[in-house]
């Protein structure tokens, strides 16, 4: 039972430890807010939900996302001179900001996540378009996404120096726009066989969208607002540092 307070009637804000296991539940297992067992003290799916877009719009998650890369190259864990970058689709059953006709769906209402991850895997950042973007004009973004990484004496990792791409990336004008980011840009050639090599560093980036969704919230977008799925990417992306962090080297 919920502790009512007598001189401030009212329900006392129920703590900020159990909301987040609720969160964390619902990105686990992906049923709906509104299934949320209360019994198991999360407070109810709502409650969860509101505190998971309030921390948002306090700009929680991305210093989670900093505070977790810096742990990581405190550790020595992230490999930055090297990074590549993927995409995946998933449905959006509600539709809503950030979708669109998914070209692998049979034109149905879909979504895609953009990451762009280290040598080791490490997703620095995960972005949220629709299902009928092309990955190309996320390159530019995703780079600029990634948090400048501190953990060490000294400047702050801000820029890998190389970064790897599969077809779906390849224009001349992309190229040299990463180019301007002093960033060397290895992406494969439409129209040119396998076996280029380029397979031996990109590998990583579909590696890594795996155990995002992993989490069963985010291999269908059920959320209408694309900045609540969004949070979601960010949170997900978290655990698997904090995973790798708690891993032993």
């Amino acid at each position: 039972m919920i502790e009512r307070r007598v001189r401030y009637p009212g329900r006392r804000q129920l703590d900020d430890r159990r909301v987040l296991c609720g969160i964390l539940f619902v990105l686990y297992t992906g049923i709906p807010w509104r299934h949320l067992p209360q019994e198991l003290g999360f407070g109810s799916g709502m409650t969860c939900w509101r505190r998971l877009r309030k921390w948002d719009e306090a700009g929680v998650w991305p210093r989670l996302h900093e505070m977790l890369l810096a742990e990581l190259r405190a550790a020595g864990v992230p490999d930055l001179p090297r990074a590549s970058v993927d995409s995946s689709h998933l449905g959006a059953m509600k539709g809503g900001a950030a979708t669109g006709p998914s070209p692998v769906g049979r034109g149905k209402s879909g979504s895609k996540h953009h990451v762009i991850v280290e040598a080791h895997g490490i997703p620095l950042a995960a972005t949220l378009t629709g299902g009928n973007r092309n990955d190309v004009p996320q390159l530019i973004p995703l780079i600029r996404a990634v948090p400048p990484i501190r953990g060490k004496r000294g400047q702050p990792l801000r820029r890998p120096k190389h970064l790897h791409a599969d077809r779906g990336y390849d224009h001349e004008s992309y190229r040299d726009q990463v180019r301007r980011f002093e960033i060397t840009p290895h992406i494969a050639r439409r129209g040119t066989e396998h076996g280029s090599g380029l397979g031996v560093h990109r590998w990583v980036a579909e590696g890594a969208l795996a155990p995002l969704h992993w989490f069963r919230r985010l291999r269908i977008r059920r959320e209408i607002r694309s900045d609540v799925h969004q949070a979601l990417i960010t949170l997900g992306c978290g655990v698997i540092r904090w995973r790798r962090l708690r891993a032993p080297l």
